[in-house]
């Protein structure tokens, strides 16, 4: 649905460009410096804004932490502009906002000035940046769904004892069975139990993210397409995986089976694989997430690079099918990332076997 209202407002938008074309051939000048690619990527990225549709932006707080102290401001004082041009004064400081990273300009400065790569040179960023962003807001919402989904699920199984499960514990009891037959069929014996309450939060925190960026109207928010987002939950898997290895994880790794002058051989490796895991669990996400929005904005933007409502009829069926494979993309990420950390657990407290 958000794709055929996408392509009906490019329609709408590149059909009023052409006409005015006609009348104004100055307005063909900009069309023609429209840079898809550019617009994708930036897309993909966080905001200190939500955008919802041409003049209607929600504007959320910059919490800025600088030299001369803390500063608050709402992101509607930069007037939706980030390429640096709109000065906003706070405190005797000079804010500007440059491809959605706020810089100070120096003392005495009244614009910004760039090099020639277009990075600001009487500018620096500020020290630490606590601005409420797109992603932090779908982080919260996140947390919330998550919160009334197994609060309201534990309520519905103390109420009813052992009578079938009744309203929203319906939908949530096949997400926990399911993750739960990961967890034991990764980590052996009993030990599955431990871990099963941190892969329930895993993969629900993942599908949520993933979905609720596919929304139109929160502006198709990157969470689980952010770096940082997926380094912390690999990190914390990593944590919870050496926290909890025995000994026979580490007889395997510095006492492999093998003849021991393939030692210097086969001991950096597996040190190695053990730092290379989390890194992949991190890049995977990051990057399947990240080129599903991507590869949307970018098809639907053929029709602007080629300034012709015509080729809607390459670019929506294709954001058509792209858009569905978003959906088996979200739950199958979920359960890619759930499993692979259950595997990983479940190698460090695996027992030896003789």
């Amino acid at each position: 649905m958000k794709r055929i209202f996408g392509f009906l407002l490019l329609s709408i938008l590149t059909v009023n460009a052409q006409a005015k074309h006609e009348e104004h051939p100055p307005i063909k000048e900009e069309i023609e410096e429209f840079n898809a690619a550019e617009y994708a990527i930036h897309h993909a990225l966080d905001a200190h804004d939500i955008h919802i549709a041409d003049g209607f932006t929600i504007p959320l707080p910059i919490i800025l932490w600088t030299d001369n102290g803390l500063v608050t401001f709402m992101s509607s004082a930069f007037h939706h502009d980030d390429s640096g041009h709109h000065i906003v004064e706070k405190d005797g400081m000079k804010f500007v906002k440059l491809h959605e990273k706020i810089y100070q300009l120096e003392a005495g400065a009244e614009h910004i000035e760039m090099d020639e790569e277009h990075h600001p040179t009487n500018a620096h960023q500020v020290i630490y940046d606590l601005s409420i962003t797109k992603n932090i807001v779908t982080l919260f919402l996140v947390a919330g769904l998550m919160l009334f989904l197994f609060i309201k699920s534990a309520r519905t199984y103390k109420e009813g004892g052992n009578a079938p499960p009744k309203g929203i514990a319906k939908w949530a009891e096949p997400g926990v069975v399911f993750v739960q037959d990961i967890a034991k069929d990764n980590i052996e014996g009993d030990k599955y139990k431990r871990f099963t309450p941190f892969l329930l939060t895993l993969f629900f925190f993942i599908l949520f993210g993933n979905l609720l960026g596919l929304i139109p109207f929160l502006s198709n928010p990157n969470l689980t397409g952010s770096i940082s987002i997926t380094m912390l939950l690999a990190v914390i898997t990593f944590i919870i995986q050496m926290a909890s290895s025995k000994a026979p994880f580490w007889k395997h790794i510095l006492l492999p089976d093998a003849p021991v002058w393939l030692y210097p051989i086969l001991v950096p490796i597996e040190i190695a694989g053990i730092f290379i895991k989390p890194m992949a669990l991190m890049i995977r996400l990051f990057a399947n997430i990240t080129a599903g929005h991507i590869i949307v904005v970018s098809l639907i933007g053929i029709i602007f690079v080629n300034q012709h409502v015509g080729w809607a009829g390459l670019s929506v069926p294709m954001t058509l099918f792209i858009s569905t494979l978003e959906l088996l993309v979200a739950f199958l990420q979920a359960y890619i990332f759930t499993m692979l950390a259950a595997l990983y657990i479940g190698s460090s407290v695996e027992s030896a076997h003789h």
